[in-house]
């Protein structure tokens, strides 16, 4: 159900990078880019999700039927994550003025971008989907994931019928970061009014920390993993508009949107096999049973990303000329490294939720600093010295490490269950 959802999300998302590509060109398509690319990355440095506690706690606040715990977790979880969001808007405000110019920002993205700092919000809404996953709603948030491409797409089809210009793109993406945000935390209180009643809004007295011992150190823990391991793909963009201008990161967006076909649906595929991984580890389930899930994920990956890779492989040019258009010629052979470092990094996120899972968190979050610090500070010299593909090569390395340290924490974490 999620993935059917994300499939058809990325084919309407192909649908507004074909017009916003041809119609902006790539320098002001790169300065959208690089608009969004830097709030996202300040919100995934700073925003504080806390969807894997509440799988992890709630499974054990569902198998024993504790709904007033339920409504605490889910509460605390909240509290939390809105905190994050809110010192994320804060801090994106704050520092756009300083890192704009460097990044080759128009006079009119400078004067919007203070405003789509509210497009974090679009990421604060882990609560309600962990929610959601633990009670099995996965069809809801398959449709959940169409809610953004259609807000995009029908604010990009407005703006070329008016011939507006990159500030109206602005802010129709930040239309579709807020409507995704508003979506699915109306589904969440929605299901969890009608399941936990008046306790979700007027809980018993209860201790969080206490119910749930080692809450803050796992979501510490937690959040360091998911930030270090997705920090990579949303800085990459920054550090090349920073080094070659916009018009270098337009190109590079468009060889990334080709890997976005694998990796968003596998890094959901990842994020919700955790619900089952959590249950797996509350019930005393097997070390090969846990392996066996794992395994059957990242197989799953695997397999739907392999006719990708061939295609790319075959017709870069084609596909990138599909698009963008001509104009964007120059991303066809950095898309070709771009999407073999994705397809390794398919069993990544199946590996972190079963590490998570077993209640370590820190190792994941460790496997992908050290992937981390031993690539991403060589891509500014790597860009200089090959220009775009430098990227590509970055990504390449920095996948296949992070990957066989993941694989390899999986296995051996998982030798402590019966």
């Amino acid at each position: 159900m999620v993935l059917g959802g994300k499939a058809g999300a990325g084919l309407l998302s192909l649908i507004y990078l074909l017009l916003a590509t041809r119609y902006l060109g790539p320098t002001d398509y790169g300065v959208l880019v690089l608009v969004h690319a830097y709030v996202t990355t300040v919100c995934g440095v700073i925003e504080f999700p806390s969807w894997q506690a509440i799988l992890r706690y709630g499974a054990e606040a569902e198998r024993g039927g504790a709904s007033h715990r339920m409504a605490r977790l889910l509460r605390f979880g909240a509290g939390v994550e809105l905190t994050g969001g809110a010192l994320a808007i804060v801090s994106a405000m704050a520092l756009a003025p300083v890192v704009g110019p460097h990044l080759g920002w128009s006079e009119k993205a400078m004067a919007f971008a203070p405003y789509y700092a509210f497009a974090v919000l679009g990421s604060i809404r882990s609560t309600p989907s962990g929610y959601l996953q633990l009670i099995g709603r996965f069809d809801l948030i398959g449709l959940h994931n169409l809610v953004q491409p259609l807000v995009r797409i029908g604010g990009t089809l407005l703006v070329i019928a008016c011939g507006w210009g990159l500030k109206s793109f602005l802010v129709a993406w930040l239309l579709a970061a807020l409507a995704e945000f508003a979506v699915l935390w109306a589904m969440g209180l929605w299901f969890a009014a009608r399941r936990l009643g008046p306790s979700l809004w007027n809980p018993e007295a209860g201790e969080v920390r206490q119910e749930n011992p080692g809450i803050w150190r796992f979501l510490i823990a937690s959040n360091a993993d998911v930030t270090l391991r997705d920090l990579t793909g949303r800085i990459a963009p920054l550090i090349v508009g920073w080094v070659l201008g916009p018009a270098s990161a337009g190109l590079f967006a468009v060889a990334q949107r080709a890997t976005v076909v694998i990796s968003q649906p596998a890094q959901i595929l990842g994020n919700t096999s955790y619900a089952e991984l959590s249950h797996i580890v509350a019930e005393g389930g097997s070390a090969s049973a846990l392996r066996q899930t794992v395994a059957k994920v990242a197989g799953i990956s695997l397999l739907a990303a392999a006719p990708v890779v061939l295609i790319v492989a075959l017709f870069p040019q084609a596909i990138v000329g599909l698009l963008a258009g001509p104009a964007f010629a120059a991303a066809a052979t950095v898309m070709i490294l771009l999407v073999a470092a994705r397809a390794i990094a398919l069993v990544g996120p199946p590996c972190s939720s079963a590490i998570s899972a077993l209640g370590h968190p820190e190792r994941s979050m460790a496997a992908n600093l050290f992937a981390s610090l031993a690539f991403l500070p060589i891509l500014p010299w790597l860009l200089h010295r090959f220009d775009l593909m430098g990227a590509g090569f970055q990504a390449l390395g920095q996948a296949i490490l992070a990957s066989a340290v993941l694989v390899f924490l999986t296995w051996r974490g998982s030798g402590s269950l019966r």
